[in-house]
């Protein structure tokens, strides 16, 4: 699978994931779980996390792990996967890609589903999955156990590629531990949280597009 292939998976993993659920009555721990996760990130002035991202396929004989990360504060957010980086400066998003040596720069349009916003990446628990309750596990030896409980949510769309997507939840810290999203193709696709870091005093140049640094490359301006 080429890295545009795989960035694009993992983009709409991602908005598959931070678009999530229906409430229901008969669902109300696993809303209550979930509120808790929402409560946090909203607490939060800005948010690292380090992840780890592997896709599976046994058919297609794929099994590929890569790492990344994503940061933001506020309205902007910086992240990075497969050597490709992309960051939202509050007003202009910038994509790098070194091996094609182009930077592409565009106009962030929120109400773009392709797009990948802030709101759409953390704040994730509004619509289009119906959910509930499902295994727990626990990780890490007796002196440092952690419950890790999995919330089940299926797709209200007949149509959509996922069958079925859980989100395991750390109870301790009501922290996102992994998500792994099966698809109708039968391939498995998992995002586990390495690092998950909140209030760090951020570099101010962070979310900034240092042109300098890339005047060698050509400048894809789309907008």
């Amino acid at each position: 699978m080429n890295k545009k292939n795989c960035m694009k998976k993992l983009f709409l993993l991602i908005f598959g994931f931070y678009v999530l659920f229906g409430y229901t009555q008969d669902n109300s721990d696993a809303e209550l779980l979930l509120n808790k996760v929402s409560e946090n990130i909203k607490n939060y002035e800005n948010i690292y996390i380090n992840y780890a991202y592997t896709l599976k396929n046994i058919e297609e004989d794929i099994n590929q792990t890569n790492n990344g990360s994503f940061v933001t504060e506020n309205d902007k957010w910086r992240f990075e996967m497969l050597g490709v980086t992309r960051i939202f400066d509050g007003d202009k998003l910038y994509s790098i890609s070194p091996d094609d040596e182009e930077v592409t720069i565009s106009s962030q349009d929120p109400e773009d589903e392709t797009t990948i916003t802030p709101n759409k990446m953390l704040y994730f628990y509004e619509d289009g999955y119906y959910f509930e309750m499902d295994e727990s596990k626990y990780i890490g030896n007796t002196q440092f156990r952690k419950k890790i409980q999995y919330v089940k949510l299926v797709p209200k769309d007949s149509e959509a590629e996922i069958k079925y997507i859980l989100l395991g939840i750390d109870t301790e810290f009501n922290q996102i531990y992994e998500v792994i999203e099966t698809g109708k193709n039968e391939t498995v696709t998992t995002i586990s949280i390495v690092d998950f870091e909140f209030n760090l005093p951020l570099d101010k140049n962070l979310f900034v597009f240092d042109e300098e640094k890339f005047k060698n490359f050509y400048m894809n301006i789309l907008d």
